[in-house]
């Protein structure tokens, strides 16, 4: 089979950067420069800068045993002193380091001297407790302080965290748990969301007692319970422990200890697995490097003056990278808050830049369109002028999503850095750097300096500018995944076997170079469809979708078609306004003539369904799987990782 993919779609719109902009940025051309002549001795020089190393490395890479990476590997650091302790030493330690809100409206400030002092003490809890280099440590908590307190003081004492998703089940959470043989869980009562507490210890409970025959949970020996949502908990005084009984009676005295470069730092199980959960493994030295170095440059960090906003979970790899470890590393100011975009009201996010003074805002695309979808009078209503810079993450943006972000939320002048990565990259790998790079809507552009791209056939040979196939990479880099947990052979299976021969990584990703040698992001291979021998990417057809006015949100799967192989289904989410003023036949007609005039005959719809809501992971990413077995009368599969089990049943019903 071919893996060329027809490109259908053109976008000529380009923002340079502002003078304004360009004239207070970090960003140096420079750094391309020195990365393409000198590629190990680029990332060896960020390491240094980036980077507080207990004992110097003197080697940079390893590859002699590929597709096993070392980093560093002779240097030794901890990653907690270096989100901590060293900011204190500097002198900095009055400045904010998280701005906390929940969400019912309490707050907490939180300042770098403070979170170190509170780290060193749940440190020297954790030990007490028993845990000490290279012991597994589970979290389960919501998006507290918490959080981010009890990953830092795992990575101090050299442990690994798994952090799961306070939203994922209690068999979600013992397959987890099992996996990586976890010796100790922390969680929390419960947690608010959507104007209601969510209990969490409960499916601890559940998670650790016998699941489906297998018997009690071998491996964990006590539980770490934060008091936050103030439900009643069952309790078992031989295993359970309060935090607030513990933490703040600990002593705040707590010496960081340097580890390996190589030592493991965290598990990240990826979700929507299914079967074994496949536990993703970054160790610390390039990890740190390559989160520190992306989140200083894609987001242009001025740490005294900047207040950094992630809106993901600490659950998914974006919350590790870009709330706990990047900002922190580069002693930055950053937002946390608790609740959800749309409670009590859906304005509630603006509310919250206009509160903190956000100056980079990074947020998932599904988002910016559920807020498309209710209009611009809503952000409207606050003062977003503090905001500077914008950044998209999760999936491909389309670009009438990425115009009103620029025109609505950044007020038609602040550069987006749309950046692509993934759980098994660890940090940024692709993305524009916004004091430097002309942005072009919807495409996520150029690799960032230090790493190497490629798009290629089947065969791995380029398939050269304006032309698309399959996305690798081509080198190694630093914060790369070191493998699957317990499982080096599925490592090697999933990721490197395609391209054994010449040593890229396949992320699994369709992409495509435009004429300028921009990268534009077609979704996952699987996404995309064979319609009477042409190979389109769904991603470009959501994309004229969402272009037309009347269009929210957008997915489109390929369904089998006698005539042509597969043709094109799309289910559409509509703008109110359009709902009001037109039946859903209208608009499935309209939509259909849309799309064959914006791209070609050969990509208009077979059927145009309006929906209410899209299936969704909780971490934003449509499950066209589903959609695809709807469109093709089948059974809709396994709904467990979805954010709202019951849409799927809405949408078939809708669909008949």
């Amino acid at each position: 089979m071919s893996s060329q993919i027809d490109h259908l779609l053109d976008e000529a719109r380009r923002f340079p950067p502002s003078e304004e902009f360009v004239a207070q940025s970090i960003d140096d051309p420079a750094l391309y420069e020195r990365a393409a002549a000198d590629r190990e001795g680029f990332w060896g020089e960020q390491a240094r800068e980036s980077v507080h190393w207990h004992k110097p490395f003197t080697r940079v890479l390893d590859w002699s045993n590929p597709p096993f990476a070392k980093w560093f590997d002779d240097g030794e650091l901890n990653v907690a002193y270096n989100c901590l302790d060293r900011h204190v030493e500097a002198g900095h330690g009055d400045r904010v380091a998280v701005l906390w809100e929940g969400e019912p409206g309490d707050e907490r400030r939180i300042t770098y001297a403070e979170l170190t002092d509170e780290v060193k003490r749940a440190a020297n809890v954790l030990q007490d407790l028993g845990v000490g280099q290279g012991d597994r440590v589970a979290i389960y908590l919501p998006m507290i302080p918490e959080a981010v307190i009890s990953m830092l003081a795992v990575a101090r004492l050299g442990a690994i965290h798994s952090v799961v998703f306070g939203g994922f089940s209690a068999d979600s959470l013992r397959s987890r748990i099992d996996d990586a043989g976890a010796k100790l869980v922390i969680t929390a009562d419960g947690g608010y969301r959507k104007g209601k507490v969510s209990a969490l210890k409960p499916a601890v409970d559940q998670a650790l007692s016998d699941r489906n025959g297998e018997g009690e949970q071998q491996t964990v020996e006590h539980v770490l319970v934060v008091r936050r949502g103030g439900n009643e908990v069952d309790w078992d005084d031989e295993r359970d422990v309060w935090w607030h009984d513990v933490v703040p009676q600990a002593s705040g005295e707590h010496e960081a200890q340097a580890f390996p470069a190589e030592n493991p730092l965290f598990i990240l199980y990826t979700s929507g697995t299914t079967g074994k959960p496949k536990g993703i493994l970054h160790t610390s030295g390039g990890y740190l490097v390559q989160a520190a170095y992306t989140h200083k440059y894609v987001f242009d960090l001025h740490p005294e003056s900047d207040v950094f906003w992630c809106t993901a979970d600490i659950g998914w790899v974006t919350g590790h990278s870009y709330v706990a470890y990047g900002p922190l590393a580069n002693g930055a100011t950053q937002v946390l808050f608790e609740g959800t975009p749309d409670s009590p009201h859906p304005g509630r996010w603006w509310e919250l830049i206009e509160k903190y003074g956000v100056t980079i805002f990074y947020t998932a695309p599904t988002a910016i369109r559920s807020f498309m979808k209710l209009g611009r009078q809503i952000p409207q209503k606050f003062d977003l002028s503090s905001l500077r810079l914008l950044g998209s993450v999760g999936e491909p943006i389309n670009p009438e999503a990425w115009m009103w972000y620029r025109e609505v939320i950044g007020a038609d002048r602040t550069p987006i850095v749309d950046t692509w990565w993934q759980t098994e990259t660890g940090a940024i790998m692709v993305s524009p750097l916004p004091g430097i790079t002309a942005t072009k809507p919807g495409s996520a552009q150029v690799p960032i300096p230090g790493i190497s791209i490629d798009v290629t056939d089947d065969d791995g040979n380029e398939v050269g500018n304006g032309n698309g196939g399959l996305l690798v990479i081509t080198e190694p880099w630093p914060s790369m995944l070191r493998g699957i947990w317990g499982d080096p052979e599925r490592f090697k299976e999933t990721y490197w076997d395609k391209f054994k021969d010449k040593g890229y990584y396949f992320a699994g990703d369709g992409a495509r170079l435009d004429e300028d040698g921009d990268l534009w992001l077609l979704g996952r291979v699987d996404d995309v469809m064979n319609v009477s021998g042409h190979r389109l990417s769904t991603t470009e057809i959501e994309s004229s979708l969402v272009a037309h006015e009347a269009t929210a949100e957008a997915a489109v799967v390929g369904a089998s078609d006698e005539t042509t192989g597969q043709a094109v289904v799309a289910f559409v989410i509509i703008k109110q306004s359009y709902l009001e003023a037109h039946s859903p036949e209208g608009l499935a007609t309209l939509l259909r003539g849309w799309v064959a005039e914006q791209i070609g005959p050969i990509a208009r719809p077979r059927d145009v369904y309006v929906v209410n809501e899209l299936p969704k992971t909780r971490s934003g990413k449509i499950m066209r799987r589903l959609l695809r077995d709807v469109a093709e009368g089948r059974e809709v599969g396994d709904t467990t990782t979805l954010a709202d089990t019951m849409v799927m049943s809405t949408i078939t019903s809708q669909v008949k």
